[in-house]
């Protein structure tokens, strides 16, 4: 039932994650070159980039990360559904595969020039030319080619169901010259498409279209434990399938004095052992040598139980690093592909049967905030009733859309004395009994005497901390709630497939929507494998506000039309909102050089730090290595 309490700032801040931001393009500066866009108007926009602010761009390189991932790997292969990418892959790369474009791990809607040195649009935004780098190189020595961007765009949007979704307006990627490339779209007005196509992980081309070791040919839509050509800063050293794999610097990396490189990539090698459990992850994060930086997420471990030696020696130190990326979207998330979740009011009464306070005073030590946006912490929440635009935007689907959505300020049960919580389960039952179900000695049942059943899903047993308090008050309610942990690899398939009833997932979102808007609430993702639309929302309203979220005219447009999805998607009640944490929780053991700053905007860049030798010689003399 995945994150534990939250983690969703960790994606943001590692290289396991990429999440595809997007923004709108300023109309005046078609046809030019562009080696940094800032597309979120911003008071760096016309300075030139040299490098991150916050980096030393002296770090000494050398030394080894150790990290732990969760579950298991069988692919290094991450662009298709089958198989389990191994840690240090994505969607749009990795650590193995540059993209055309870096973003910006300082500001939003900002990227910089990676593989490409530079890209263009016209005015109506019916197209863009990526330049491609002279010095760009494979790690076989091989230069990066226009054709290898056009042969990844083709494999990758016809195999990759993300891939297809987020450049599903793209028709061809075009030869333009020696070093251009032009993708050319069906439709004009789309002020982010020009740039996302920066996001674009290309692949070699020849390395793909040849044969392994055993002459057998390579094949881009299946999954391979064959370590990949890659162009990135790490390539493969080593990998116990399922259990390890380690990764190397390239030494003679083509990009490493690339401004977005300098002072980044400063390990010389990314160990990752894979360990099942939770709580086997956290003995061995205190016990060292297997877990250097531990990303926490558990409110009771992060208040309690830091106190095992090596942190009350000082050998292991907590920190907290402030963000203002705007907060995730945590929640339950209710799959209405499944009969008993379709009818709204059903959805709502299951919202005021959780309780948050009490978990939050109980549980996390008031560390959370509730959260009641889609878009939360900026200017693209929604609150209060809509105006201005954003009703102008609304009025459109009256009769189409909940009438509470201009009557009512949308807001959640809160659970502050016992006669909340009595008062809302009240609520919760009369809302289930409009909506056909009905309390028979203690079972909530249909007209057919169905009971009321739903089951959460989960990968882990620490998740019946979370579940069990939300569980209880819905067995108060004649619910047959349970939950179901089940392995690593179950869970992943089960998720890409939507076999659940319920699941607590994250959505993190960018400052600037655009395209992913399609993958997390349209109708054409409901049924596509792997999308990120979790709860199966198929709404006609939703479709077209999610296109206009897409062809915004400006800024001010794109936060109107966010603000009236935001709102339609609360009042339809699709997930029960959790909770976020305004910062980032790091623990790690005390060998590494941090600069003084971290960039605010996701938090925390590891790939900024060093190991810094001397400390690190201490801590080996202090304690026996585990490795």
């Amino acid at each position: 039932m995945k994150p534990r309490e939250t983690a969703a700032r960790w994606l943001l801040a590692t290289t396991l994650f990429f999440l595809p931001f997007s923004a709108s393009l300023h109309a005046q500066d078609a046809e030019e070159w562009h080696t940094t866009s800032s597309l979120i108007p911003g008071e760096n926009e016309d300075k030139p980039f040299e490098r991150y602010s916050y980096v030393n761009p002296d770090a000494p390189k050398g030394g080894t990360l150790n990290a732990v991932a969760p579950g298991t790997f069988d692919s290094f292969n991450p662009f298709v559904v089958r198989g389990t990418a191994a840690a240090g892959f994505s969607s749009f790369g990795g650590i193995m595969y540059d993209t055309l474009m870096q973003q910006s791990l300082d500001e939003a809607g900002t990227s910089h020039g990676l593989l490409a040195d530079a890209f263009r649009y016209p005015d109506d935004y019916s197209s863009a030319t990526y330049r491609l780098n002279p010095d760009a190189r494979w790690h076989d020595g091989k230069p990066v080619t226009v054709e290898d961007v056009i042969w990844s765009f083709n494999v990758l949007k016809k195999n990759s169901q993300l891939y297809n979704r987020y450049y599903a307006n793209v028709t061809e990627a075009v030869k333009v010259g020696e070093r251009e490339v032009e993708f050319r779209f069906d439709q004009k007005g789309n002020r982010e498409l020009p740039h996302i196509m920066g996001d674009l992980a290309v692949l070699p081309k020849h390395w793909w279209e040849g044969t392994d070791a055993s002459g057998n040919k390579r094949d881009i839509t299946q999954p391979t434990l064959e370590p990949p050509l890659g162009s990135g800063p790490y390539r493969i050293q080593s990998f116990r399938p399922g259990s390890e794999i380690i990764w190397e610097r390239v030494e003679d990396y083509w990009g490493a004095d690339l401004p977005v490189n300098i002072g980044r990539n400063n390990f010389d090698r990314k160990r990752y052992v894979y360990i099942q459990d939770d709580n086997a992850a956290w003995q061995a994060f205190t016990k060292g040598g297997f877990q250097d930086i531990r990303p926490e997420n558990s409110s009771r471990r992060w208040h309690v139980d830091y106190t095992f030696p090596a942190f009350q020696a000082g050998d292991v130190v907590k920190r907290a690093f402030e963000t203002r990326s705007g907060e995730p979207f945590q929640g339950f998330f209710l799959n209405t592909r499944r009969p008993q979740f379709q009818d709204p009011r059903v959805r709502e009464a299951l919202t005021y049967a959780f309780d948050f306070e009490s978990m939050n005073r109980t549980l996390f030590y008031n560390a959370y905030t509730r959260t009641d946006s889609y878009f939360e912490g900026g200017e693209l929440a929604s609150s209060g009733l809509p105006e201005g635009r954003e009703l102008e935007i609304l009025n459109e689907f009256r009769g189409q859309i909940p009438e509470r959505v201009f009557t009512e300020p949308f807001t959640l049960p809160t659970n502050e004395t016992p006669r909340d919580e009595r008062a809302n389960l009240r609520r919760a039952s009369e809302l289930l009994k409009e909506a056909g179900w009905t309390l028979r000695d203690g079972r909530l049942v249909n007209e057919a005497g169905e009971q009321f059943r739903m089951e959460f899903l989960g990968d882990d047993p620490t998740d019946e901390r979370i579940a069990t308090p939300y569980i209880q008050n819905l067995r108060r309610l004649g619910i047959d709630a349970s939950l179901r942990v089940v392995d690593a690899s179950q869970y992943i398939n089960r998720t890409r497939s939507f076999d659940f009833d319920v699941i607590s997932s994250v959505q993190q979102q960018s400052q600037s929507p655009g395209n992913e808007q399609r993958d997390f609430w349209s109708s054409a993702a409901a049924d596509a494998p792997d999308s990120r639309n979790l709860s199966g929302i198929k709404d006609p309203v939703i479709d077209k506000l999610v296109e206009r979220i897409i062809f915004a005219e400006d800024r001010e447009d794109l936060i109107a039309a966010t603000k009236a999805l935001d709102r339609v998607l609360l009042w339809n009640f699709y997930a029960v909102p959790q909770w976020h944490l305004p910062e980032i929780w790091v623990a790690y053991w005390n060998k590494f050089g941090i600069p003084d700053q971290q960039p605010a905007y996701i938090g925390v860049d590891i790939d900024s730090w060093w190991i810094d030798e001397a400390k690190e010689q201490a801590l080996a003399a202090k304690y026996r290595s585990v490795n």
